[in-house]
């Protein structure tokens, strides 16, 4: 009850004040009707303060999300709802849920009287424009009685968790190499079947037996290839994330490192919904297995917390991969190289490994001079350069490039494509 009276708004204390005021002028005046007004005028807020304070402990909320996990810059749907479990009507209640500043300004939503035992529902929506896992509560429900004489505060203690995952975009089919590593129970083979000859070639590698050249599949991937021997083949990859902080730039949503993680995201879901046995690795120190059931949400969960880090090199990167390198296909997405850090990229070209990097030239991410934009494009094509030279397929990436339109890049083939362009991307630098 003494809460409930702490509780009494301004109309309330007006009514004591003013039944105080009444009582004492009826002590003073002798007059007996002046004093049943002061009673009168001195019930309605204590009564109130009673009602109140009996019907905060007699309700019940839940909140549910729809959806629990959201991509970025999309819509999700809060859902409130409460239950009066006492046998008296509530008065109007203002609901206000917590939000963290990234999700909006906290909502305010005014619910009408509840019966005895009577449940209502209110909804609101919020948005997220930069991924990570916010917390969504306590909730905090105003309650007052019919002439808003008192007013307490409830705060439920339950709190739920948006996942903002970053966002996934297509990918075109196509058919990459190294995609077969190792044995096990027959999986989907490729991105895309291209009929039985191709389902039974891979590349060449070093020792293979030259009488098991396939001419015809040669002849269309412009690469030396083999035939397979019969035995199960499985699809393996790792997509490795570089979360170095001084190679990447530009700043919230917009930034070179937010790029790489949507691609990140959307080339491992690609990966998998084609059937492959797929690992993720972060420089953070990340290193998930995502070949059960459900390896989708717990990458996309992943990656909505993976932040860059402020120490740590490829070295260690390189140590990590390597530790349970099985072969099949590398993907990685890496920010500013040197040339030295490119040539140390090829220890990942162990165990007959394809390697596919994306190159990602942060700096066009933030305005640079004429002078130190031509230097910058010097260094980037010099280290894609020795990338290529290190065994990978070099895919530049600059600001404003689609990851849908660069993807057929790292297919069968483009091997020498890449090594000629970085190459002359490199002479036309120096010789500027």
């Amino acid at each position: 009850m003494r809460e409930a009276l702490r509780g009494l708004t301004t109309r309330g204390r007006s009514f004591l004040a003013a039944a105080i005021a009444a009582a004492v002028s009826a002590l003073i005046l002798g007059e007996r009707d002046l004093l049943r007004v002061a009673v009168l005028l001195a019930a309605l807020p204590l009564m109130a303060a009673w009602y109140v304070g009996r019907s905060r402990y007699k309700l019940a909320c839940t909140r549910s999300l729809e959806p629990g996990r959201a991509p970025v810059g999309s819509s999700a749907r809060v859902i409130l709802r409460l239950q009066n479990l006492s046998r008296l009507p509530t008065g109007t209640m203002l609901l206000e849920d917590r939000l963290p500043y990234a999700l909006g300004s906290r909502p305010r939503v005014v619910l009408e009287r509840l019966g005895a035992h009577q449940a209502s529902s209110v909804a609101y929506t919020v948005r997220a424009d930069v991924r990570g896992r916010y917390p969504i509560g306590p909730l905090m429900v105003r309650l007052t009685d019919p002439f808003g004489l008192c007013e307490l505060t409830r705060s439920f203690p339950s709190v739920d968790r948006l996942t903002v995952i970053p966002q996934v975009v297509g990918l075109p089919r196509v058919r990459l190499a190294g995609e077969y590593a190792g044995t096990g129970e027959s999986r989907a083979r490729s991105v895309a079947v291209h009929g039985e000859d191709d389902a039974a070639t891979r590349e060449y590698r070093r020792g293979d037996d030259l009488r098991r050249v396939h001419w015809r599949s040669t002849a269309r991937t412009g690469e030396l290839m083999v035939r397979r021997e019969e035995q199960p083949w499985e699809s393996r990859a790792t997509v490795v994330l570089d979360t170095r902080l001084y190679a990447h730039q530009g700043e919230g949503p917009t930034a070179s490192f937010e790029w790489a993680v949507s691609a990140t995201a959307s080339i491992a879901v690609h990966l998998r919904q084609a059937g492959y046995k797929l690992r993720l690795v972060t420089g953070t120190g990340l290193d998930i297995d995502a070949s059960e059931a459900g390896g989708e949400g717990l990458i996309l969960d992943t990656l909505a917390d993976v932040k860059l880090t402020q120490t740590g090199d490829l070295t260690g990167l390189v140590e990590l991969v390597r530790r349970r390198n099985d072969g099949g296909l590398v993907i990685g997405l890496f920010g500013a190289l040197t040339v030295a850090e490119a040539e140390l990229l090829s220890g990942l070209r162990g165990n007959g490994a394809s390697c596919i990097g994306f190159a990602i030239d942060s700096s066009t991410w933030v305005p640079l001079s004429s002078g130190d934009r031509q230097e910058s494009d010097r260094e980037h094509a010099a280290a894609s350069l020795a990338l290529v030279r290190s065994g990978w397929r070099s895919v530049p990436v600059a600001h404003g490039d689609a990851l849908p339109a660069l993807w057929p890049s790292v297919g069968r083939g483009s091997q020498g494509f890449a090594y000629r362009a970085a190459m002359a991307e490199t002479v036309s630098g120096v010789t500027r």
